[in-house]
């Protein structure tokens, strides 16, 4: 069981680190994306639609799914899935074609952002102890190397196909390998099933809610962070490129010491301060004078946000008997930002200034303060202790 648990937890972070590695792939080629097919922004919005839209629809789907076939059976479908569908989007020759790898790659993704959430949920609650957060941080891993693999593809002049060709084929065989690493959830019951049909509790929608907002921010930095750098502050592709790893950075360190600062301060009190410090951080990126200046705002903006999705999933999680059917509707809500927020950035850029629509992220963190101020001051147990006891015994029993 030990042995079991433990490959569970390096499984799980290593499918984040995957999640990461190719959503943070496509991101950071953007602007040589443009390139390629000679795209407006306002195209790269709709693109960014395409690609929303089509994790939405797989994540509104999900409550039922979850709740009968559980995260594991997801996974081992969904994310070759996502890999696959990430070749496809860098072979794309047009824009028609690239709107059809891009629907299927967002679809494939919402499978597997669900399902690695719910797991991360099973696995945290076996432990007995909060995780959520160090799941988090290999996403933040993976990002963060695709920044680094984007920069110097860009550096030795690897094509946008190559680059995002070469992750696609590298995720897959992984993919495969780590799927079989997984916990099963408890078998479906008539509760689990029904709960992928009813209303959930309040508190469900709430955290959903904060979501939406952090992911518009997220959604935001990742997606137009490299064309503000470009276009507003002159920075080289090189340099624009930069700005999301370091904001990736400032997110893993946040939630690599996220899980114990939650045990000491709570959640409300985590959430509102990070709220506080998304603003004032990102209205800093805003400000700046030179690149340089904007790309180390970004690493505190990254600590801010940070830790704001880990939280209300893990707590989303435990509102129900079991984690799935409340993780898919908060993860729903959460991408209906992460799709909102770039399209509604591309359009107020083409009526004004992209420095002007990037406003949006400011406000985004007065929200999520504002919002955190209702949460529970208490929040209710998000593990049991039981499996801790067990996860201590030698592994022969």
């Amino acid at each position: 069981m030990t042995r079991a648990l433990r490959s569970a937890r390096y499984g799980a972070v290593l499918t984040f680190v995957l999640a990461g590695l190719m959503v943070g792939t496509m991101t950071v080629r953007i602007p040589a994306l443009t390139d390629k097919l000679g795209l407006s922004e306002s195209m790269v919005g709709t693109v960014l639609l395409v690609w929303g839209v089509g994790a939405l629809v797989t994540m509104q789907s999900m409550r039922r799914v979850m709740a009968r076939l559980g995260s594991r059976t997801v996974l081992r479908v969904g994310g070759p899935l996502t890999a696959l569908s990430l070749v496809a989007v860098a072979f794309a020759p047009d824009l028609p074609l690239l709107m059809v790898a891009v629907a299927f790659f967002g679809m494939a993704f919402g499978m597997v952002d669900v399902a690695m959430n719910a797991q991360g949920s099973t696995v945290e609650q076996a432990y007995g102890r909060p995780l959520m957060n160090g799941m988090h941080a290999g996403w933040c891993v993976g990002a963060i190397t695709a920044g680094g693999v984007g920069s110097l593809s860009i550096a030795v002049g690897l094509s946008f196909t190559a680059n995002v060709a070469l992750i696609g084929l590298v995720a897959l065989p992984l993919m495969i390998a780590v799927g079989r690493t997984h916990l099963p959830e408890a078998p479906a019951s008539e509760r689990s099933v029904a709960a992928g049909r009813r209303r959930l509790p309040p508190i469900v929608y709430l955290l959903g809610a904060i979501m939406f907002f952090a992911f518009m921010v997220e959604g935001t930095v990742a997606d137009w962070n490299g064309l503000y750098m470009r276009d507003e502050l002159g920075a080289p592709e090189a340099v624009a490129a930069l700005g999301y790893p370091v904001f990736e950075a400032g997110m893993l360190i946040a939630r690599l010491t996220g899980d114990r600062l939650r045990v000491r301060y709570g959640v409300r009190g985590m959430l509102t301060v990070s709220g506080v410090a998304t603003a004032g951080f990102f209205g800093i990126v805003l400000l700046a004078p030179a690149a340089l200046v904007a790309v180390g705002a970004m690493f505190f903006v990254g600590l801010g946000v940070a830790t704001i999705s880990p939280l209300t999933l893990s707590l989303a999680g435990t509102a129900t008997a079991t984690p799935g059917p409340a993780i898919a509707q908060a993860g729903a809500m959460g991408y209906a930002g992460l799709l909102l927020g770039p399209v509604v950035i591309g359009f107020l850029s083409d009526a004004t200034t992209l420095r002007t629509a990037l406003g949006i992220g400011v406000v985004l963190g007065v929200l999520i303060a504002l919002a955190s101020r209702l949460l529970p001051s208490r929040e209710p147990a998000a593990v049991s202790t039981l499996p801790v006891t067990r996860e201590r015994e030698p592994a022969a029993a």
